[in-house]
């Protein structure tokens, strides 16, 4: 990352921007131990910034009031990174972003001394960012609204689309959005289930904030609780599969896999809109399978031994 001197800028320039910062967020953000974070924070101080602290639980970090530096010069790493994080956009399935994303790279260049502005050009000369095959689109209005309402706890009202192509309206307390598998996720109480609740943005339309508030569980985790209800999204088929291998020799991506050992091999289970694709990854694994659900699986798999049969034919 940066060498000492830079993280020691880097957390003044936290600092600048956050009214207080916790010594474990900073921490974190800058990859390295608390003590460290201390260390950085006595340099600054030895360097006549007046840097406060609060002790016990709770405590933080945060500049005298009223004390601000002008704006500091990007470094070529962080150059890089912004310019790099601008282009990523597209493969967090956000393309509606992309005039946004095309204006800041300018203004971001327009500022930038000749030497750091050769390394933010780097990234458009020579690095590619693709999104992949299972990133889908979502709409920028959905997710700038319900971060918005996630952030003032308040209520979400929308239209939303099911795996089954039925349609109704929902009101959400949202708690958290996440993206997941090349897909965005909000997550929160649903006022019609009265019940914690998944929904895919790219479903969502017509979001609106509305103005009933709400109480945010306390340290409620969004990225941890859909990892543990992921597998069993509806998705449009509930899949479960055994294979004969072990579970250390499975090497392929897991995305949306929960993996159990069971009679010398293992059971897959997940949910999919589309079933070739992952037939086609089982039969890449060269072992027997046992479909266990659904039958429909059982005919993509014939179909399959259709295509493959024709194509042995052919090149013969």
């Amino acid at each position: 990352m940066y060498d000492p001197i830079m993280r020691v800028l880097t957390v003044l320039e936290i600092l600048q921007a956050r009214e207080h910062v916790s010594g474990a967020e900073l921490a974190q953000r800058l990859e390295v131990n608390p003590r460290t974070v201390q260390r950085y924070i006595a340099r600054l101080q030895d360097l006549c910034i007046p840097v406060e602290s609060t002790r016990g639980v709770g405590g933080a970090y945060r500049l005298k009031p009223g004390f601000r530096l002008p704006p500091m010069m990007f470094t070529d790493e962080e150059a890089f990174a912004l310019t790099l994080g601008l282009r990523a956009l597209r493969h967090l399935g956000l393309v509606a972003f992309a005039p946004a994303a095309e204006g800041a790279a300018a203004k971001l260049g327009r500022v930038l001394p000749n030497s750091v502005r050769e390394s933010a050009k780097t990234v458009e000369e020579v690095v590619a960012v693709e999104p992949g095959p299972w990133v889908i689109s979502t709409s920028a209005e959905s997710l700038i609204g319900v971060c918005t309402a996630i952030r003032t706890r308040r209520r979400v009202a929308f239209h939303y689309e099911s795996h089954v192509r039925i349609s109704s309206h929902r009101e959400l307390e949202p708690y958290g959005v996440v993206h997941m598998d090349g897909r965005w996720y909000m997550v929160g109480r649903c006022c019609l289930r009265e019940a914690i609740r998944t929904f895919r943005l790219d479903r969502v339309s017509e979001l609106e904030v509305m103005s009933q508030t709400f109480d945010r569980p306390a340290g409620f985790d969004a990225k941890a609780y859909l990892q543990g209800s992921m597998p069993f999204v509806q998705e449009g088929f509930s899949i479960e599969v055994w294979v004969d291998l072990p579970i250390e020799k499975l090497h392929f991506a897991l995305h949306r896999v929960s993996v159990e050992e069971a009679n010398g091999g293992a059971v897959l289970k997940c949910a999919r809109e589309n079933l070739e694709p992952f037939a086609a990854m089982l039969l890449s694994l060269g072992c027997s399978i046992v479909v266990h659900k659904p039958p429909e699986l059982m005919e993509v798999f014939q179909r399959l031994s259709i295509r493959a049969a024709q194509a042995a034919s052919t090149g013969m």
